[in-house]
């Protein structure tokens, strides 16, 4: 049983890292998960001190990221409108099923935001989406930083319980 748990939870740690940049997939969410089903197996002991951390910080970088790309918008002087076309074109682009979504539909939800609150000043339509799209990397680039980390700490307790698992 505890090499399955390992298993599922190596599987996990995988797919958190794929799912930091492709938002079909859960990132930091799912290594999280992998560090639980990691610390569900009976060679391991439970350190709730970990799973507590990982956890704040898992809620902590999921909430980050839906406000980093928005507050990205703010920055490179978007308005409202862009910020809430940001915010619809995120929820769009990861329904969506074309290819990049995800990163195509915050950028044109503050686009085109921006177009409807000024429909005549495109330049500053556009440095708004760049801003929109700048937060959403910097937010993927956040999520996949903390996904390595939780997958160290993983590799790590794997290794120290070594003995026990194999």
């Amino acid at each position: 049983m505890d090499l399955l748990l390992l298993l599922l939870g190596f599987i996990c740690m995988i797919v958190g890292i794929f799912g930091s940049f492709l938002p079909v997939l859960p990132g930091l969410s799912s290594c999280w998960v992998g560090l639980l089903l990691l610390y569900m197996t009976k060679a391991v002991e439970n350190n709730y001190w970990v799973l507590g951390i990982t956890l704040l910080i898992t809620i902590i970088i999921t909430v980050l990221d839906y406000v980093i790309p928005a507050k990205g918008t703010k920055k490179f002087g978007g308005s409202s409108y862009g910020i809430w076309g940001t915010n619809i074109g995120l929820i769009v682009g990861i329904l969506a099923p074309i290819p990049f979504g995800v990163i195509i539909g915050p950028f044109v939800g503050a686009f085109v935001g921006e177009l409807i609150y000024d429909s005549t000043n495109h330049k500053r339509a556009l440095k708004a989406a760049t801003g929109s799209l700048l937060g959403f990397l910097a937010s993927s680039f956040i999520n996949f930083m903390f996904c390595v980390v939780f997958l160290g700490i993983f590799l790590s307790v794997t290794w120290e319980y070594r003995n026990l698992l194999f």
